[in-house]
């Protein structure tokens, strides 16, 4: 009977695991659409088949996506992850993927910065007057192959990964976002434009592990 009670509890608080769990996850490979949202276009990104499948090619120049959505709206701790390939020849500073909140200045970024054939991920949360960016100059990559990244915070501590790599972390005071607008290819003052191609988003309200990350 214990043993029977047991198997119950942990299915239970199995269950109760599963269901406190919200996850939204994009394919970027729709121009009209992305997940259930619309969406407004700027420039000519284009839908491009790869190795990898369909993804969205940015110019560098002048090509946007916005959705008026806010994919972490309410999480007190979150992860975010994205698939992406930078390209030669971009902007030396780059901001690809950008949460804004509507009525409070709070924002979630992830940026690209180009050193040569190389480049690093500099990531940015700010929330009022509190932020924090993660500059990670001393851990660059090559461009042109594709690469997972994920800005992790777990209510205290911010810390962001490429390929499961943690790179850097540090505190930071963000609050949970309300309603707001994601874009991807450029920053939402239409600044800073991207050049290569995004696969693939992932939103969670945990702060995930390594392990628990989207497959590239």
């Amino acid at each position: 009977m214990k043993s029977l009670q047991s198997i119950i509890l942990i299915l239970l608080v199995s269950v109760a695991s599963i269901a406190q769990t919200k996850q939204t996850t994009w394919n970027i490979n729709n121009l009209q659409k992305i997940g259930k949202h619309k969406t407004e276009i700027l420039g000519n990104p284009k839908v491009v088949k790869t190795e990898q499948g369909k993804a969205i090619e940015f110019d560098g120049v002048d090509d946007g996506i916005f959705i008026d959505t806010n994919p972490i709206e309410g999480f007190a701790t979150f992860t975010v992850e994205a698939i992406f390939r930078p390209s030669l020849e971009g902007l030396k500073e780059q901001r690809w993927f950008h949460i804004e909140q509507n009525e409070l200045e709070s924002r979630v970024m992830l940026e690209t910065r180009l050193v040569g054939n190389d480049w690093f991920l500099d990531t940015f949360l700010k929330s009022n007057e509190n932020r924090l960016p993660l500059y990670a100059e001393n851990f660059k990559h090559k461009i042109g192959d594709w690469y997972h990244v994920a800005l992790v915070y777990d209510g205290k501590l911010m810390k962001h990964y490429v390929d499961g790599n943690l790179e850097l972390s540090g505190e930071v005071n963000f609050k949970a976002m309300t309603k707001g607008k994601t874009s991807f290819g450029v920053r939402q003052n239409k600044v800073y434009w991207f050049k290569g191609a995004i696969r693939k988003f992932r939103a969670t309200n945990k702060a995930l592990q390594p392990k628990e990350f989207m497959k590239k």
